[in-house]
């Protein structure tokens, strides 16, 4: 018998009234995954917990905390993978919370910080995949990011993967339209502006550089393979 892990552990520091409501969700979701609690009890408990929190996690007709169900994967399963250690608010009213687990539940914990956290975003963090056996490809691992729009998830063998694409293919990260100019230098297609600052360019697949219609100009404009990421 053997046994795979997904670990993590970081804490990150949340204003006062999140860590508050962060308290009142973990106390919220310990109710909802206790099958001995009635619904009496529960739409007592979901009277006392606040607007806030109402208006994050709004109520469905069947249950007032149904809307806590989008924090989980598996909504049949409303469990928190993790520890989660709230601390006290300094002296400029900063809480600092700590999260961690060996099975942590990596999207819950993204869904979490993201309704609940948000004076700490932009916020990321990585987790570890680990076994208790040498057994081939059971490591690895990722990271997250967390917007206020989005959150976005990164592994170990994706980075692996890309470099070792770009180590085969100079355009493994996609081509840009460049036009040169005699007086303003090179300018990047983007389907809004058209010609503009490289920032704003619109990043194409080799599939879609070969189907594009590029628009006639004075000039004749070139496709250019997108560099590397910079290397830390």
């Amino acid at each position: 018998m053997s046994n795979s892990y997904t670990k993590a552990a970081f804490g990150l520091a949340v204003a006062a009234a999140e860590a508050d409501l962060l308290r009142r969700v973990v106390a919220a979701i310990e109710m909802i995954g206790d099958a001995d609690i009635g619904l009496d009890a529960i739409e007592a408990h979901y009277a006392t917990i606040g607007a806030d929190f109402a208006a994050l996690f709004p109520r469905t007709e069947l249950s007032p905390f149904d809307g806590l169900l989008e924090l989980f994967p598996d909504q049949n399963y409303p469990m928190l993978d993790f520890d989660i250690d709230i601390g006290e608010p300094d002296a400029e009213g900063q809480v600092v919370i700590f999260l961690s687990g060996e099975q942590f539940g990596v999207e819950t914990a993204a869904n979490l910080l993201q309704r609940c956290a948000r004076s700490a975003l932009p916020f990321g963090f990585e987790w570890a995949a680990d076994h208790d056996r040498l057994r081939a490809d059971e490591f690895g691992g990722g990271y997250v990011v967390i917007t206020e729009a989005d959150i976005e998830y990164g592994s170990t063998r994706r980075m692996l993967d890309r470099a070792l694409d770009r180590a085969r293919d100079e355009g493994a990260d996609g081509f840009v339209l460049a036009l040169q100019h005699a007086e303003y230098g090179l300018s990047f297609w983007n389907d809004t502006t058209g010609y503009d600052r490289l920032v704003l360019a619109r990043v194409f697949s080799g599939a879609e550089a070969a189907d594009f219609d590029v628009p006639l100009m004075d000039d004749q404009p070139d496709w250019l393979a997108m560099p590397a990421p910079l290397r830390l």
